[in-house]
């Protein structure tokens, strides 16, 4: 098993850099078997970042790219549970991706509830506002 950086992803989901692209999706496509490529829960938080501010995709783009690499039978995803129940939530709200993911990880945890001074986090993601 390998573990990827993030720009690995991006140069992969993209496909916008000539030279990096080919690179990225002939090493990521080269393993066959299920879960021989390992992305983090930060590179998923950052990959988000990265579609979202740099790519300017929308909400439902960079779902649609989450996705794909939950799809993608090389990936094992740190967590992967928590990463699917945080993009459920993501989908339909208006949170961003890294508090769904803040709330769905402290959940499964078995914390009763994860606070915030966020008001958006605590309308759109599930955690109790602190006043």
């Amino acid at each position: 098993m390998i573990g990827l950086d993030t720009n690995v992803l991006v140069r992969y989901i993209m496909q916008d850099d000539p030279k990096q692209s080919p690179i990225a999706t002939q090493i990521i496509e080269s393993f066959e078997g299920a879960g021989s490529v390992y992305v983090t829960l930060v590179s998923m938080v950052e990959l988000v970042w990265v579609l979202s501010a740099s790519f300017e995709l929308t909400r439902s783009q960079v779902a649609q790219a989450l996705d794909g690499i939950i799809r993608t039978k090389q990936f094992k995803i740190e967590n992967a549970d928590q990463v699917i129940r945080a993009l459920r939530v993501f989908k339909v709200g208006k949170s961003d991706f890294a508090d769904c993911l803040i709330e769905r990880s402290a959940n499964s945890a078995g914390c009763e509830k994860t606070i915030t001074f966020d008001v958006n986090a605590s309308k759109h993601a599930g955690m109790a506002l602190i006043s």
